[in-house]
């Protein structure tokens, strides 16, 4: 074992040039020198593919890499063939001719590593060649893809398993960089993988800063990615459509002295390649791309990365997010929440996961079209439109795959062409007696979409971004990383213990949530409502919710309505974050309770320590002693500055009104609206959403507009300031 460790360090000075293995490489070579299958799941830019090529300069026989993209292998083979060793690929970029002479160069043995694309195992005469030549390693690449549980399921993956049978079983081993323990167990069994020595790095990134960046317009949007350009530079920003991918490349053209690369879908494999190695060359400081980018991409100076909309998984941000920084220095990486970008993802589930009728009715099509040989040759566009308008071509495409998934149908490449050919292999079979189980597919999309709720919960969660992650890939143990955006408000904060005017509020804002929850025994605690409810009560807020449940009725309904919503929703950032309160998912739904530490704390058993909100606890905010004073609907009971403000909403509101052709004034907002909104002076929509007469909608859509006239009076000089200038 000790000479094989050694003649591995030898390889990888003499090939690869490097002094040592990066953590968790060496016992994966290892284990692959000596013949056992592996599933390696290691950190984007952990260092996978070396995990694979040094043994392949090692092994006797021939390795296959199967890599699911075109540019990557290519970059791969490049940068292999840059430091003189032998690889090579075969993909549909090669003429018929030039597959033919590699494949006879691997038989002749010039080649150690073979790269090609799961598409390539469809081929009958592709199995039956490289099943001559001696293969002694096999290595899958973003393994995850094989799974449909995973975040990027491909039906090729399926067909890798079976075809090595055929090769006399040689060592297989897959990678990836983010897969649950649920994907784990699919990539083992689908792949047939036997009894695989599992090796999970760590998931932890130290060197990356996570932010989830609240937004409501796309101007918002341009203005984050602005700054991040002009403070880092070099970066990759992901949309989910080709249509906002070409959007934000004009914008940034034209907006900033930056050079860009655009990359998606819609363009034709040359155009992608060309964009792929602009950007890796440096041509490029930052690369617009739908998530199909970033495969393998080895520039180390990415210093940040963007989603312009949520992604559709946290495996798929996950993954994305780790190709900032792969040299280890500080990057940032931001996601632009908005709800309503949920509907883009919600889109591309439909599309993915076609219901039963589309997809018989794909079926009944394909029967209709075939041809004497019971092939069909026609484009997903041309097929979606045969079928009837408003069909989905996307679904179109997902219904194909599911049907090849079942050998139902079978997929081919068609020589010199881009359209891909059909062949029905069950051409007598009824659309009744299609051997499909639709319940799995239900559960399929039921599984999309609670990957997406998850990126929901992840983006309003509390606590540390990347902690949060790392427990959802099963690292319980997690520390906080210090970088993020939450763990970023308590930088240069110390923790200490409560003053006594602190611990009478802490006591306070347990009791709450306390009565909102069950109590179990033994400090065990099920919650019942979510932190935004609780806290509502707590305030003493008047909410249609909080009536309509008889929440006002509680002891501790309005406990803690003199410190203000700012201040406690703080101090629960705190609590959380100390470990006295836990977020429980339960039925789709965020819910707090008490910790069995906050049972013992609440109880006064236990000590704590917290970063405190700003200010003291006996200190009431400004906001809060203006909710304390009693509100009026009578003009003539506001002060002089605040009939000044009233008027100055009134004006807003007139112009908004204007703007709008509106000639009905309290339909935006009454005057007893107003009123309380001169009177108690909010400085967020989350303060303003109590008002009467505003609630969550208005809020949201009308009340912005009054909030900055109201900061721009705040913010004013005075008559005694004005003096002394």
């Amino acid at each position: 074992m000790l000479f094989i460790v050694e003649a591995a360090k030898k390889v990888l000075k003499e090939s690869f040039g490097l002094d040592a293995f990066r953590a968790g490489q060496e016992p994966i070579i290892e284990a692959i020198l000596f013949g056992k299958s592996v599933l390696a799941v290691m950190p984007t830019g952990g260092g996978k593919s070396l995990c694979y090529q040094l043994p392949a300069l090692m092994l006797k026989g021939v390795t296959v890499v199967v890599s699911p993209l075109i540019s990557l292998m290519q970059d791969q083979v490049d940068t292999l063939q840059g430091l003189n060793l032998p690889a090579t690929y075969i993909n549909s970029t090669l003429s018929l001719a030039e597959q033919t002479a590699r494949i006879q160069g691997i038989a002749d043995g010039l080649y150690k590593l073979v790269y090609v694309a799961p598409e390539r195992f469809r081929s009958s005469y592709f199995v039956d060649t490289i099943r001559r030549i001696d293969v002694s390693l096999v290595a899958i690449d973003e393994a995850h893809c094989v799974s449909q549980w995973g975040h990027d399921f491909r039906p090729d993956y399926l067909r890798i398993g079976e075809a090595v049978k055929v090769l006399g079983n040689p060592v297989m081993a897959a990678f990836t960089a983010t897969a649950t323990p649920e994907v784990r167990e699919d990539i083992i069994r689908y792949l047939h993988l036997k009894e695989p020595k599992e090796f999970v790095s760590g998931f932890s990134r130290p060197n990356l800063s996570l932010r989830v960046v609240p937004v409501r317009k796309v101007a918002e949007k341009y203005a984050h990615i602005g700054r991040l350009i002009e403070k880092h530079k070099t970066g990759i920003i992901y949309c989910a459509t080709r249509k906002h991918v070409e959007q934000v490349a004009l914008h940034l053209v034209s907006s900033w002295d930056c050079s860009v690369v655009s990359y998606h879908a819609g363009m034709s494999d040359q155009q992608r390649a060309e964009a792929q190695d602009r950007f890796l060359k440096g041509k490029a400081d930052v690369a617009i791309a739908t998530n199909a980018f970033g495969m393998g991409i080895d520039r180390s100076d990415i210093r940040f990365v963007a989603h312009f909309e949520m992604p559709g998984s946290i495996e798929a941000y996950y993954q994305e997010v780790g190709r900032a920084g792969r040299d280890g220095a500080a990057s940032a990486c931001e996601m632009y929440y908005c709800y309503a970008d949920k509907r883009v993802q919600e889109f591309f589930i439909d599309g993915s996961n076609p219901d039963q009728e589309t997809i018989e009715t794909v079926y009944k099509s394909l029967t209709r079209l075939a041809d004497n040989h019971n092939e069909v040759i026609i484009s997903l566009d041309d097929l979606a439109e045969r079928i009837g308008r408003g069909t989905n071509s996307m679904a179109i495409s997902a219904a194909i795959s599911i049907l090849s998934h079942a050998n139902i149908i079978q997929r081919f490449d068609v020589p010199g062409s881009r359209v891909r050919g059909t062949r029905l292999l069950c051409p007598d079979t009824k659309v009744r007696d299609l051997p499909l189980d639709f319940s799995t597919l239900k559960v399929k999309e039921e599984r999309d979409r609670e990957r997406l709720e998850t990126v929901i919960k992840f983006s309003n969660s509390f606590g540390c971004r990347q902690k949060w992650i790392l427990n959802y890939f099963g690292e319980t143990d997690a520390e906080v990383c210090g970088s993020c955006d939450y763990c970023g408000t308590q930088r240069g904060k110390s923790k200490r213990g409560p003053m006594p005017e602190e611990l009478m509020i802490v006591r306070k804002a347990l009791s709450g949530v306390a009565r909102m929850s069950y109590k179990l025994g033994n400090g065990q605690w099920q919650p019942r409502y979510g932190r935004a409810r609780i806290i509502q009560m707590l305030i003493g807020s008047q909410r249609k919710e909080i009536m309509d449940n008889d929440l006002h009725q509680l002891s501790t309904y309005g406990l803690l309505r003199e410190n203000g919503q700012r201040y406690v929703e703080e101090l629960f950032n705190s609590l959380e974050f100390g470990g006295i309160l836990q977020t429980v998912e339960k039925d789709k739904f965020s819910l707090l309770t008490l910790s069995e530490y906050g049972d013992s704390v609440m109880r006064g058993e236990a000590s704590y320590e917290l970063i405190w909100p700003e200010g003291y606890a006996g200190a009431v905010k400004d906001s809060a002693v203006k909710k304390e004073k009693k509100v009026t609907e009578d003009e003539e009971d506001l002060s002089g500055e605040e009939k000044e403000l009233y008027a100055a909403l009134r004006e807003k509101r007139a112009e908004i009104a204007k703007k709008k052709k509106s000639a009905r004034l309290f339909m935006i907002l009454t005057n007893k609206s107003l009123i309380y909104l001169a009177k108690q002076r909010p400085s967020s929509i989350a303060e303003a959403e109590d008002i009467p007469g505003i609630g969550a909608y208005k809020a949201k859509t009308v009340v912005p507009a009054f909030l900055e006239v109201i900061a721009a009076y705040e913010n004013r000089p005075t008559q005694k300031a004005l003096l002394n200038y």
